[in-house]
């Protein structure tokens, strides 16, 4: 079996790349996007579906036949009578039905919850990879990740409950109205008006229920996310003694998704009674006319058989076709709910024709910017800044002037609202967002550790480095005092040891050394250093200070550090002052104007100034 278990698994192609153009709007079209990379598989379960219901409306028409056989002949010569009838009922209940509901299961099992759930889950991923910083800025990360996941369940459970059991329930309905209206007609008609009836409870109860599952889907999502923000500050609420506070904003969101989940329940319960009165009508109605009709002589004992088996069989699958339905509709309202999220447009694109950044000399030019984050006005002001190739710029300025806000421009996390930055004369605008990145090399503060190992680490800025090269990093990083005593839970040592999530396993200045080692190995042309070493003491510091000035020779390199004595010695320092320039020049040029950079190398040098002096 393993030969056709990997046939139908390799149907679907997980991985394969989407579509040219992002998964639209709305939730038909947003799933039809996925289904159409991947029709024919939907097709076949479409036909196996039909295929299934005609097949057990047929094995009831046996059992009404056999009671005619039975009532009609006699025991010795039944199997010679009606031996080849027999044995074609035997073929279709032991081959047809059998290798009917094998194919079912191998198109379902191997193909489409392998294949197309992660195929949707996958693209979305990709989809959601492309957004800007801000989007993830805005939302919990664990509610986006949830709603990646979603969408490839929702999406899956969907179409499976589609065309294999609501269409397999559709085909069965339509075959007993056809073959009970062919005995019959009255009890054709009973039978369609009991068709016509849950369809009207179906036309005004599933809307609820769709809404009322996106509303449940929703609020689930925000549960999640305030756990997972619980969950990854956990230092940080424990320090705080924020526990009940924490406990009390979870209970809150828990409140709302209990709320939520009354109104969906309400709705549920009350579209079953309505079935259990419909269901529970008919069946006395039909019941009692096919036996009005057979004392009348208008259809056979086997017949009425056939009848009473075919709407017992329909009385459950209506019931649970509308459980099916509310199940459907609840994966429908999932999906559009994930959908809202992932399709959300991509603001910060790569310009059609964007070009491969290639830096040969450095030169980085700052050109009438303006960036207000949205807002009317503040931050970067039409600023204006050249940057020579090799040289060492510092930029400093109290907090909320700019500094940092320069940086994620360069790095075009954000584009400026007016003016242009310029790397060896190429607006960043028409380069690939990666080309970019690549080419800079980064440490900040704020370091952010992947989950994996050390080694993972330092080389995921050049997975292709050497070992050799990995090693000088870390030496040069000062880390190889502590990497070898390092040990997870799992019993990983030295390099391999994972750091846990964002690195909580380390100390600050292990992270931040780490961090070093990562940027020292990517070797770019550019260099940007935001407080590169404020968490380390003053001995590290200062051997990891020669590390850096040596990583520093033929690069251009911007820094950022409210420690001043760490960028005097730069070529330069630019001094900003909300959103704009006001001071450049020399650290000992910067000390005898007098101006805001000797205020705030004064107050670090020798006490504190006032507020109105810093804000002058």
């Amino acid at each position: 079996m393993r030969p056709v278990f990997e046939l139908f698994e390799k149907w679907i192609d997980p991985f394969r790349e989407p579509l040219d153009t992002a998964p639209p709007r709305g939730g038909l079209a947003f799933l039809m996007y996925f289904i159409l990379q991947v029709r024919w598989p939907f097709v076949l379960m479409l036909v196996l579906g039909g295929l299934t219901a005609i097949v057990e409306v047929a094995i009831y028409s046996f059992i009404g036949q056999i009671v005619d056989m039975l009532e009609q002949g006699t025991r010795d010569t039944l199997f010679e009578t009606h031996g080849p009838t027999l044995l074609g009922m035997a073929f279709v209940v032991l081959v047809l039905r059998a290798g009917v509901a094998i194919l079912t299961a191998l198109v379902e099992e191997q193909t489409v919850v392998p294949g197309f759930f992660n195929l949707v889950r996958w693209q979305s991923h990709q989809q959601v990879m492309r957004q800007s910083l801000s989007y993830f800025h805005d939302d919990f990360s664990g509610r986006i990740s949830q709603k990646v996941w979603q969408a490839g369940q929702s999406a899956g459970d969907f179409m499976v409950t589609l065309l294999q059991v609501v269409w397999y329930i559709v085909i069965y309905a339509i075959s007993t109205l056809v073959l009970v209206g062919d005995l019959d007609w009255r009890l054709g008609m009973l039978v369609a008006v009991w068709i016509a009836g849950f369809c009207i409870v179906a036309r005004i109860f599933v809307p609820r229920v769709r809404q009322r599952a996106k509303d449940v889907a929703h609020a689930g999502s925000g549960v999640s996310g305030q756990l997972v923000d619980t969950y990854a500050n956990i230092q940080t609420v424990k320090l705080f003694g924020s526990v009940p506070r924490e406990n009390e904003g979870v209970r809150a969101n828990f409140e709302i998704f209990l709320s939520e989940i009354r109104r969906f329940t309400r709705v549920l319960t009350s579209v079953r009674a309505v079935m259990a009165l419909l269901n529970g009508t008919m069946l006395v109605a039909i019941a009692a006319a096919a036996l009005v009709s057979w004392q009348q002589g208008l259809i056979s004992t086997g017949h009425v058989a056939l009848t009473l088996g075919l709407i017992l069989r329909l009385n459950l699958l209506l019931g649970r076709l509308l459980g099916l339905l509310n199940t459907l509709f609840r994966s429908f309202g999932t999906l559009q709910d994930s959908m809202d999220m992932i399709v959300r447009p991509v603001v910060l694109r790569d310009a059609d024709e964007a070009s491969e950044l290639k830096v040969s000399r450095g030169k980085i030019q700052f050109q009438s910017v303006c960036f207000h984050y949205g807002k009317s006005g503040g931050v970067i002001n039409g600023l204006d800044l050249t940057i020579l190739p090799g040289e060492r710029v510092g930029i400093v300025g109290p907090s909320g002037a700019g500094k940092s806000t320069l940086l994620n421009l360069l790095l075009r996390f954000y584009d400026p609202e007016a003016g242009r930055i310029l790397i060896d004369g190429t607006d960043i605008a028409h380069v690939t967002q990666q080309s970019l990145r690549h080419q800079i090399g980064m440490v900040t503060q704020d370091v952010s550790l992947l989950h994996r190992s050390v080694r993972d680490n330092i080389l995921y800025g050049s997975p292709d480095a050497s070992e050799e090269r990995l090693m000088d990093a870390a030496r040069r990083a000062r880390i190889l005092d502590f990497i070898p005593a390092l040990e997870d839970r799992k019993g990983r040592r030295g390099f391999d040891a994972h750091v846990g999530e964002r690195g909580v396993k380390l100390s600050g200045g292990q992270r931040q050394r780490i961090a070093i080692a990562r940027v020292l190995l990517k070797n770019a042309p550019i260099l940007v250093l935001d407080e590169a070493t404020s968490a380390l003491d003053s001995e590290v510091e200062a051997a990891i200070q020669d590390s850096l000035h040596g990583l520093m020779q033929g690069k251009t390199v911007i820094v950022i550090a409210h420690r001043l004595s760490t960028i005097a010695e730069l070529d330069r320092l630019v001094v900003m002052e909300e959103g704009r320039i006001v001071e450049t020049g020399t650290h000992d040029r910067l000390l005898e104007q007098g101006g805001l950079y000797a205020q705030l190398w004064l107050r670090q040098s020798g006490g504190f100034l006032s507020t109105g002096q810093l804000t002058r």
